[in-house]
């Protein structure tokens, strides 16, 4: 099963995903983001841009996650942003087709929910996240980028549970006291686009 978890930049799709990750055993995150780094290292500078618009890209995410799930048998959690239609219908379209069990979800909230979350993990107003803020919400929130879960007011855990829901998936019961927190920042430290 893949569960991929799209939304605008700062929306909480990594905090989502290590909450699921911690919670389903023997489940995986897989990050498309880090095909997209590998791509920046080996490419020459003059054919630097938005990784997702190579089309090597969206072919080795889509092949990667399908041989992925075709050899590993837990749940496999997906944070990534995709808005562009077509990239979306040649990733997880391209799951879908194969036959593969692929839950799509896109988390959604409001502008100012979401730069305010951007402002609280460092990104200022004009971070990568917070300039392209408004084509995400306008890309994402058309129905083919559906099942959409509106996170507004919501806890990290709360949108895991939804999810869980969703998939029919058993959750254990979240980490609590002063580890919560901790994880989070872990999270959010190791994510951090330099």
């Amino acid at each position: 099963m893949i569960i991929w978890l799209n939304g605008a930049f700062g929306i909480g799709k990594t905090q989502t995903a290590f909450e699921l990750h911690s919670r389903i055993p023997g489940s995986f995150v897989f990050d498309p983001e880090q095909i997209g780094f590998s791509l920046r290292k080996i490419l020459p500078p003059q054919m630097h841009r938005d990784f997702q618009d190579h089309p090597v890209w969206r072919e080795f995410t889509y092949k990667t996650l399908r041989y992925v799930a075709e050899n590993f048998s837990g749940a496999i959690i997906v944070p990534m942003t995709v808005v562009h239609p077509l990239y979306h219908e040649q990733t997880v379209g391209a799951l879908c087709r194969e036959g593969l069990q692929v839950h799509h979800f896109t988390l959604l909230a409001s502008r100012e929910t979401i730069l305010r979350r951007l402002r609280r993990r460092g990104d200022g107003s004009n971070s990568w996240g917070a300039r392209h803020l408004d084509r995400c919400l306008k890309s994402l929130s058309d129905e083919k980028f559906a099942v959409h879960l509106n996170t507004e007011g919501k806890t990290i855990a709360a949108v895991a549970e939804e999810i869980a829901h969703y998939t029919g998936l058993a959750l254990k019961p979240p980490c609590i006291g002063i580890l919560r927190p901790l994880k989070r920042i872990a999270i959010q430290i190791r994510h951090i686009r330099l």
